[in-house]
């Protein structure tokens, strides 16, 4: 038997060097070069990060500022639909003074001045509340012929009028805003 050192045998040099070209392997994963080891460390799952509550909490106040801002706005609507919705039950009874009013004008002698002057103070109270709600007479009397405020049951040839516009007034219209309550019934020059 011999004594000394063993030969190596070329096998396992070989061996450990494609050991070490295998680690150092890349992967192509959408378009980056990735190692093998680092492709291994991002399938690892990752720690869950603490919630960040400064953020959640800021989060809250925002929702809660838009959920009373959203109430303030269904509130506002309801109001104003609830006005509009009185406004046109309040609109016949208005037109009935009108037409006592335009009656007892007409028949002075007939007429009791007491219960005309009466007449008026009431018309004049409810077209105050009315303005104190928002809504407003249509002065449509001279006023260029507009479809969405105005409806024409009439055309009248009228010499030194414009055409289309408004000559008469059969029955006043109502704007609550930009809201048409009831448009106004008119007869317009031809």
């Amino acid at each position: 038997m011999q004594s000394g050192p063993e030969p190596t045998l070329p096998e396992e040099e070989s061996s450990e060097a494609e050991l070490t070209d295998i680690e150092v392997e890349t992967e192509v994963i959408e378009g980056e070069a990735v190692t093998s080891e680092e492709a291994a460390v991002e399938a690892e799952p990752a720690e869950p990060a603490e919630p960040d509550y400064k953020d959640q909490w800021i989060r809250s106040v925002a929702e809660l500022d838009n959920v009373r801002k959203r109430a303030r706005r269904d509130a506002a609507l309801s109001e104003q639909r609830g006005v509009a919705r009185l406004a046109r039950e309040l609109l016949p009874a208005l037109d009935n003074l009108d037409r006592a009013i335009a009656a007892a004008e007409a028949h002075p002698e007939s007429s009791n001045p007491d219960l005309i002057d009466g007449i008026k103070l009431v018309q004049g109270e409810l077209l105050g509340a009315f303005t104190r709600a928002g809504i407003v007479r249509d002065a449509a009397l001279g006023e260029p012929f507009n479809p969405h405020q105005h409806e024409a049951v009439a055309q009248q040839p009228a010499e030194g009028t414009a055409a289309g516009t408004v000559i008469e007034v059969y029955e006043h219209g109502y704007l609550l805003g930009d809201e048409v309550l009831r448009a106004a019934k008119v007869v317009v020059a031809a």
